[in-house]
């Protein structure tokens, strides 16, 4: 496998080059990936991506089952690329005790831990946290399920789409007066991998800063991240302005409420321009494009309290300008005038779009076929200790025999594992 972008420089002349060694600023960071599709595993790949060796636990024959999401090359969906680049893949049946056992081997070796299955779990397996900080104190656990390890909902399943109706932003989406809208991706699994990386990178400096005599490697800790509490915790002014005004926010289609103006306006070729003239000095620039000098000069419109007052008057002279205009006309005129716009971009968009192909965004690797996919680039962007892409997705159980070698099994043990069906 191998890797055609600027940050990773691997061997092209063969499909089957070996991976890059480790590089950036988690090399040497030992995580053992438990999770399944999108929020575990998003956390993990965000480590994998800055150095960290994951190993990612499999259920045997079916593996993860984002393996099947959405669009599929060769009966593997183009997604498993992104999410799981970078990580080892072991096929173990942690139904079973030999598998636990497995398991408890390499939590010895690991740094971090990530797991995504419902609380109680991993107690049930023998897994919990009591169990493996006692083989390994510095052990650092990420956990993170529907509703958090404790409260009334903790036993409750929950997937991304009810934690972002529960964290409040699915009411604040759509049309006012329509049904509520997602998204359009699981915006709510991936901001609580976020808020979870964040918690193991704050988790690891404090072991750091523990370690003595008492404790070599430092005291690790479990960090609970709770879906629908990442996003409520990106819901910004929603509980104080109920608290203190008893104001129920409601959806607002693609303006932003009490800020103004900032709205999706159409234009004569169809398309829609966003534009955020919400900004003092932003607003007079942006009236003296649209040819509106008598609305940049209003005293009751100089702040942003007078121009929500009178949002809908401004949003029709914008409207009305817009509609004599191209996207693109009405881009240029106001990037001249830098007022902040831009266009809704498809992927076709940002396929083509120079920007993010300058900035490694459009990242080409090789898949094992020999064909070329391209995937997202790696974020964030590090000055010194950039990520990297070392190595394609795993086939189910890749790495199965090399890990469990590196942890002290013969080649005996491991024929006979997968024989009893404990590792595939």
């Amino acid at each position: 496998m191998r890797v055609m972008d600027k940050q990773a420089n691997s061997d092209p002349s063969s499909s089957s080059a070996p991976a890059l060694p480790p590089s950036g600023p988690l090399a040497g960071l030992k995580v053992l990936e438990l999770g399944q599709l999108i929020a575990g595993p998003f956390a993990a790949k965000t480590l994998a991506d800055f150095g960290a060796d994951v190993i990612k636990i499999e259920t045997p024959q079916t593996g993860d089952p984002l393996r099947k999401w959405r669009l599929l090359k060769d009966g593997t969906s183009v997604w498993w690329q992104v999410q799981s680049r970078n990580k080892r893949s072991v096929a173990l049946d942690l139904k079973l005790p030999q598998a636990q056992d497995i398991v408890r081997r390499l939590a010895r070796e690991a740094d971090v831990l990530i797991e995504n299955f419902r609380p109680g779990a991993m107690e049930g397996w023998g897994l919990g946290p009591d169990d493996l900080q006692a083989l390994n104190p510095g052990l650092i656990m990420l956990r993170i399920s529907g509703y958090g390890q404790t409260g009334p909902y903790r036993d409750r399943p929950g997937f991304g789409v009810v934690a972002e109706a529960m964290g409040g932003m699915r009411h604040l989406t759509g049309e006012p007066g329509r049904v509520p809208v997602r998204v359009g991706v699981s915006i709510g699994d991936t901001l609580a991998s976020l808020h979870g990386v964040i918690g193991i990178l704050m988790a690891l400096q404090h072991r750091h800063a523990t370690v003595s005599a008492q404790a070599p490697q430092g005291v690790g800790q479990v960090i609970d991240v709770a879906l629908y509490e990442a996003v409520f915790n990106c819901m910004e002014s929603l509980l104080p302005e109920y608290s203190a005004f008893g104001a129920v926010r409601g959806a607002a289609g693609s303006a932003l409420p009490g800020i103004a103006p900032s709205n999706a306006y159409l234009c004569k070729d169809g398309g829609y321009a966003l534009i955020a003239g919400n900004g003092d000095s932003i607003f007079k620039r942006l009236m003296q494009c649209i040819a509106r000098p008598d609305l940049a000069r209003d005293p009751a419109l100089a702040d942003n309290a007078g121009r929500v007052q009178r949002v809908s008057q401004i949003d029709a002279a914008i409207g009305q300008w817009a509609m004599a205009h191209t996207v693109d006309e009405v881009l240029a005129i106001l990037d001249e005038a830098s007022v902040p716009a831009g266009k809704i971009y498809t992927v076709a968009d940002i396929a083509a779009d120079p920007h993010y192909a300058a900035r490694g965004m459009l990242a080409q690797i090789t898949m094992d076929d020999g064909s070329l996919l391209t995937v997202p680039g790696i974020v964030p962007k590090l000055s010194l200790t950039p990520g990297s892409h070392r190595r394609n997705a795993p086939t189910l159980g890749q790495d199965t025999r090399a890990v469990l070698r590196e942890v002290g099994l013969s080649e005996a043990q491991i024929s006979e594992l997968s024989a009893r069906g404990v590792i595939d």
